[in-house]
């Protein structure tokens, strides 16, 4: 008989111990990402512009500069841009320096400046789109010599990212519901919704340069095209075996 109680105690607690590990086992769960896509035609382009003078002096650079750069701003705000929307980006001055071959002895004599170069630039909100071709040949004509970018946006991104969302999660659900009918199971209510928080990359932007003694043309050729607005969701849904 002494040899059967540790038997018979091993027992026992194995029956104490079944239903504690039952009622802890978690529910069989499905973890699905889906991905929700909206395109739209842009309603506003950033214009990156600017001048860029040289003189012998800085300060004949400068005068130069300003001279051009007035007359840029007033054709901006002729063709109705709202000074808020007009914003400086960037503004230099510098040297333009000379370097001297060496001398006959192998020494470098010291460069020396033989002119300033002044940059000054802007940037641009347009919210006429069917305007700015014109706008742009505009801009050169009154002395903007450098237009580093032209990049389109949607000013109100709200609806259709309203809409990539929708989208998202009805394609999340549909690969559930084929995962869940392939395992012989049925999806159940969901528990958890988490949406990826990383930035879509903004749009290519165009990119040229324009002449300053570029004669009076047709307005420049803009294509706006179209933007892609994207949202990826993770959701969670309980999984309805044939047991309950």
């Amino acid at each position: 008989m002494r040899q059967l109680l540790p038997v018979v105690a091993t027992a026992c607690l194995l029956a104490l111990c079944a239903p504690a590990m039952a009622a802890d086992a978690s529910p069989p769960t499905i973890s699905i990402e889906g991905r929700g896509e909206v395109v739209a035609a842009p309603d506003t382009a950033q214009v990156t512009a600017g001048v860029t003078t040289e003189g012998k002096t800085a300060r004949e650079a400068l005068d130069a500069n300003t001279k051009a750069m007035t007359d840029l701003v007033a054709v901006l705000k002729d063709a109705g841009i709202d000074s808020k929307d007009i914003q400086t980006s960037g503004f230099s001055v510098n040297p333009q320096y000379y370097y001297p071959e060496h001398n006959s002895d192998g020494s470098q004599p010291p460069p020396r400046i033989t002119g300033y170069t002044v940059q000054n630039g802007v940037d641009v909100k347009v919210r006429k789109l069917d305007s700015l071709g014109t706008l742009l040949d505009q801009m050169v004509s009154a002395g903007g010599n450098t237009i580093n970018s032209v990049s389109f946006s949607v000013e109100d991104t709200s609806k259709l990212l309203e809409e990539a969302r929708k989208a998202a999660f009805a394609d999340a659900a549909a690969k559930a519901r084929t995962y869940a009918d392939a395992a012989g199971v049925g999806l159940g209510p969901v528990q958890s919704i988490a949406e990826a928080t990383g930035e879509t990359p903004p749009p290519r932007p165009v990119m040229f340069k324009a002449l300053a003694n570029a004669a009076p043309s047709a307005p420049v050729p803009v294509q706006g095209g179209q933007l892609t607005f994207d949202v990826e969701v993770s959701v969670v849904w309980l999984l309805k075996t044939g047991s309950e």
